[in-house]
């Protein structure tokens, strides 16, 4: 789908192209890629390049184009391994032609209009555009960081109560959302450093710069304060969980000597030899006490071990 944006002054939607405008392509289709690369003679791997999820935060250049590739967060809609995880927006630009390529419909996307709609004051150029974009994607970490930590704190009070595979399987979820956070935040830093002495950068957007780098730091700060948290949760209940092996393991044997000596004892008595009880009316109740005796007497041992 592309949807132009007339930036001067405001954000106002335009029914077609026109010079310095903002071309939003989101979840493109083949007719959209095919009339992006014909009327705007865009490179074709551009394209491909963004359409690859696993493509890391990068730019570059070619034939005057300028790449560049931000890694913002994401939620998938259906259940999967990583609730939480990043994809690739490109941004593309030349001279008076700047288009951004998504191939998935994110809510930093429609909440980026939306903001920038009710600001009512455009974009003066596209470098201004290009760090709105990096300081509205590191806000959004921090608010699907906030949404990580409850789901957390939810986890964990269910495995107060219970400790059970579901809770356990969604914190190593959490997990993994969280290291896909750092390292694409990581990779945002280091192409804003690189961007600072590429684009032409006025005093505006130095200030500009210096508020992306305040909420990225703190996005990866908070992150890696999040993703120690999980891990020394997961240890803990991991160490409670042999705990409780252990001792289940330790009450089963205690029982299984217990019930050894009742079958020692019935089994030496039962034996095809002379045991002077063979015509002793009371032999059946006197193994039965001798029995009883012997495994009352290490149950209280085991009980003054703490065995049982």
């Amino acid at each position: 789908m592309r949807t132009y944006w007339n930036t001067n002054g405001g954000l106002t939607a335009i029914n077609d192209w026109e010079p310095n405008c903002w071309i939003q392509v989101t979840c493109p289709t083949e007719e959209d890629q095919t009339h992006l690369e014909k009327q705007f003679n865009i490179p074709d791997y551009f394209l491909s390049d963004i359409s690859d999820t696993d493509e890391r935060a990068r730019y570059e250049y070619d034939d005057g184009w300028m790449l560049i590739i931000l890694r913002i967060p994401y939620v998938k809609e259906i259940r999967s391994r990583t609730p939480y995880t990043t994809v690739p927006l490109g941004i593309i630009h030349k001279r008076d032609v700047t288009i951004t390529v998504c191939y998935y419909e994110t809510n930093m996307m429609i909440d980026f209009v939306s903001y920038q709609q009710k600001r009512g004051e455009g974009f003066t150029d596209y470098v201004d555009m290009i760090f709105r974009l990096f300081l509205s994607s590191a806000v959004w970490y921090l608010k699907r960081l906030k949404q990580i930590s409850s789901l957390i704190d939810k986890a964990k009070r269910n495995l107060d109560r219970e400790v059970n595979n579901e809770s356990l399987i969604g914190l190593s979820r959490l997990q993994d959302s969280l290291t896909y956070f750092v390292t694409s935040i990581r990779g945002n830093e280091t192409l804003l450093s690189k961007l600072k002495f590429k684009l032409q950068i006025d005093e505006l957007d130095a200030d500009l710069i210096e508020d992306v780098n305040i909420e990225m730091t703190q996005a990866r700060e908070t992150t890696n304060i999040y993703s120690n948290i999980l891990e020394s949760t997961m240890d803990t209940y991991s160490s409670i969980i042999n705990n409780n092996m252990n001792t289940v393991m330790r009450t089963l044997t205690s029982v299984s000597i217990l019930m050894m000596f009742p079958t020692l004892i019935a089994s030496l008595f039962g034996m095809n030899l002379v045991n002077g009880m063979e015509s002793n009316h009371y032999g059946f109740f006197i193994a039965i006490v001798i029995s009883v005796a012997v495994s009352g007497l290490f149950w209280w041992i085991f009980r003054h071990k703490r065995l049982i």
